[in-house]
């Protein structure tokens, strides 16, 4: 009998030293693959999760955020087109850094400038470095703020504004072209014609 056993073992030995059929030969090292690539994914899945969440925040941060940072001094070409497009408040200040009160209202449009950024347009334009950059303006002193609306509208101020403003308008067409304040303002002034001019609080 114990013979017999240790011949039945040596049979089962010789069985398992058959050489594995092709298509399985073929089928384990795709299934260690196919486990490998699993665990990855799974792995990966957060982070994969995280970065489409990122983009998305970020192309959305794109498409609210149209108005682009802008800086006081202007020194080129305004195009005024472009400005009213985005549907907020504009104060052009034109006067010079060497002018008594345009210096004194350099603080002012400064801080404003850089509170408002993305609520109202704030600029400056020295106008005897850039001459040129007047011309399609009505200025007659310095310094003059040029207030338009955020409509893109010749600001019309109502009886509540109580700053002396200049209209200026087309006489064929009797068109409102421009509404200027000469001189310097206060910061609660300007701040008070932002506002009725459509600046959000």
């Amino acid at each position: 009998m114990i013979a017999v056993e240790d011949v039945t073992v040596e049979n089962k030995s010789e069985k398992s030293k058959k050489p594995l059929s092709l298509p399985i030969r073929i089928l384990i090292p795709v299934l260690i693959v196919v486990a490998i690539a699993g665990i990855y994914l799974i792995k990966n899945k957060d982070n994969t999760t995280a970065n489409v969440v990122e983009t998305a925040e970020i192309n959305e941060a794109v498409e609210t955020d149209k108005v682009p940072v802008l800086n006081l001094h202007v020194t080129e070409a305004i195009d005024l087109e472009e400005l009213k497009s985005y549907g907020l408040p504009i104060v052009i200040d034109f006067g010079a850094d060497e002018c008594i009160p345009c210096k004194e209202m350099a603080p002012v449009l400064e801080k404003l400038n850089e509170e408002l950024q993305g609520k109202a347009i704030i600029l400056f334009v020295d106008v005897w470095q850039y001459q040129d950059l007047a011309i399609d303006y009505p200025i007659r002193v310095i310094p003059t703020q040029v207030l338009i609306d955020s409509e893109g509208n010749p600001y019309t101020p109502s009886d509540n504004i109580d700053v002396q403003l200049m209209m200026y308008g087309n006489k064929a067409t009797n068109e409102h072209i421009f509404t200027t304040h000469e001189g310097g303002i206060t910061e609660e002034d300007l701040l008070q014609i932002l506002y009725e001019m459509g600046m959000d609080k």
